[in-house]
């Protein structure tokens, strides 16, 4: 199974920083772990443009590793909530599974928090998938709320150090048209 990283031309961490999800979410990090989403029997890739309606049931994340014994964690979070020109709900926690088995996929671990499906209504929204590796089973858990979640400081929180893969993609209403606004206006 290739990870995306390898399907970007060998460096996860590239179109990561291009599309500002290092920076914004998450830290430089190595990616050393394989990842692969698939939404509405599409692979996605880093930067993928995706619909409402692609987005509407949770996708298939499949993990790899060797080690049955070694546990991820998998967040979805808007970095862009709730629009991209004014993010103040940075980050929305869209869905949290803890748990996942090394080269199962998500189904396999524990819905810590169910899944929302993005629904923009403006602009165009940067959803970022991260991987953790966990110190062990069941020793992460839900935060209390989707907004304002933190990424790095959930890491932190629990001790789950640098992501060990990640992935986003880009989402727009259904009807919804044009690029991404800048964050500079006059």
């Amino acid at each position: 199974m290739a990870s995306s990283q390898q399907r970007d031309g060998g460096c996860g961490e590239i179109p990561l920083v291009v599309g500002r999800v290092i920076g914004d979410v998450l830290d430089p990090f190595t990616p050393c772990v394989s990842m692969r989403v698939v939404f509405s029997n599409r692979d996605i890739s880093n930067g993928y443009e995706l619909r409402h309606s692609h987005v509407v049931n949770r996708p298939r994340v499949s993990v790899g590793g060797n080690d049955l014994r070694i546990f991820y964690t998998l967040i979805m979070v808007d970095a862009d909530a709730p629009s991209p020109v004014n993010p103040f709900l940075r980050e929305y926690l869209h869905w949290m599974v803890t748990d996942i088995p090394a080269t199962t996929d998500a189904t396999f671990g524990k819905e810590a928090v169910f899944y929302e499906s993005p629904q923009p209504t403006a602009g165009i929204h940067r959803f970022a998938l991260v991987l953790f590796r966990q110190l062990g089973r069941e020793t992460v858990f839900a935060p209390e709320w989707r907004h304002n979640f933190n990424t790095r400081q959930f890491a932190e929180t629990y001790n789950l150090g640098s992501p060990v893969a990640a992935l986003y993609f880009n989402c727009l209403r259904e009807r919804g048209c044009g690029g991404r606004r800048s964050d500079y206006h006059h």
